[in-house]
């Protein structure tokens, strides 16, 4: 492998990148989004304020019975930086409230939830919910777009920085790492390493099946489309997400195009959309919706999560649905994604939540550590 993009900077560029990992580490607007699940006394602190509408610290800490009120006032800390409390009031007079005002991202103890077998489940919904769309809006806080527009401003000025050479070099960096990570999701074996030769030498690793190097090799080629045309996908339509899924299934036998016949998926009891037209009018609606929506983040994850449920392709609708979220921050100069250190089982576990729950808390919590993942890993030269 060879290393020798990673060149030395300047001072300046240096101070830049101090400041901004000391950003990814102490900024306040971030890092209250985490996976991190509530234990057992914050959950009982939530549900009393969700009960009672309201709460003083007082009230609750007579409710939690033989508890310290430093460890409530932590705990209510921690809820606060969640975004599922808010504050009200001064001194005496500060009460709680519940903040969730959007039923998708309600809080869900996700551990919990997959303790229970997939028969055992209370699956909420079981088909596509068309009511979906009423609530697809203010996923993010005005305090996490502030967090994500900081972040990304750090990312804008340094690619200005960089020369052609390197940013080319660090684009396909990020290729490698996003092909060999969204093929791993949705089952393959290549390594990273074997992924990075097969795209710079066009070498198959032995042991491997063709098709896994094909489904690699698709990634590479609908993201250098994305990249050669960018900023078209300002504005999504049909044939662009045709042509994305077109790239990702190409020479693996499957079929192109808007799906007529229905599908099932491995590890949920949802069933998606059977019925072609509805599939299309349920696409349409996520196009139209995408256009009206403020800003690129959640944009991009509107794209990902909704195209992954209405499932509009026979095969590769996961794929094409990142390519799609990545083609939309580009798009709007934001730092694109490779997913490069999500877990698998944490995105599945995402993506099942929200079909069978309508619940986007989880996937919401892993596109923002992604988000803030590429911006800390890659352009930084």
């Amino acid at each position: 492998m060879c290393d020798s993009h990673f060149l030395p900077y300047s001072i300046k560029s240096k101070a830049v990148l101090v400041q901004l990992f000391h950003f990814l580490i102490q900024d306040d607007t971030i890092k209250g989004i985490t996976m991190k699940q509530l234990n057992e006394r914050q959950l009982k602190i939530l549900d009393f304020i969700k009960v009672n509408k309201s709460a003083s610290n007082r009230q609750i800490v007579e409710h939690l019975g033989d508890i310290s009120r430093v460890t409530v006032v932590r705990d209510l800390e921690e809820l606060l930086e969640k975004d599922l409390i808010k504050k009200e009031g001064g001194g005496r007079n500060v009460c709680y409230l519940d903040n969730v005002e959007n039923k998708l991202l309600r809080y869900i103890d996700v551990e919990k939830y997959f303790e229970v077998s997939l028969d055992e489940r209370n699956i909420l919904f079981g088909h596509f919910n068309f009511d979906i769309f009423k609530n697809l809006k203010d996923l993010f806080s005005k305090r996490e777009i502030e967090g994500l527009e900081k972040l990304n401003g750090g990312y804008r000025e340094r690619i200005k920085r960089l020369s052609d050479t390197i940013l080319k070099k660090e684009f396909e960096r990020l290729s490698i790492e996003l092909s060999w990570k969204s093929s791993k999701i949705e089952g393959n074996t290549y390594s990273l390493l074997d992924t990075e030769i097969l795209i710079k030498e066009n070498k198959e690793a032995a042991g491997h099946k063709k098709e896994e190097a094909t489904m690699i090799l698709n990634h590479k080629k609908a993201l250098d489309y994305i990249l050669g045309n960018k900023k078209e996908f300002k504005k999504i339509d049909l044939r662009k997400i045709e042509n994305i899924q077109k790239f990702i299934v190409e020479g693996m036998g499957i079929k192109q195009g808007i799906r007529e016949a229905p599908v099932g998926i491995v590890g949920t009891g949802y069933r998606p959309l059977d019925n072609k037209h509805q599939i299309e009018e349920a696409v349409e609606k996520v196009i139209k919706l995408v256009e009206s929506l403020g800003n690129p983040f959640e944009k991009a994850l509107v794209l990902i999560s909704m195209i992954s449920y209405i499932q509009p392709f026979e095969d590769g609708n996961k794929r094409t649905s990142r390519l799609l979220g990545d083609a939309m921050l580009l798009a709007y100069d934001v730092c694109p994604l490779s997913f490069r250190s999500v877990d698998e089982v944490d995105y599945k576990k995402a993506m099942i939540l929200f079909y069978e729950q309508n619940n986007l808390r989880f996937f919401k919590e892993l596109f923002v550590q992604q988000f803030k993942f590429a911006v800390g890993n890659y352009f930084l030269l």
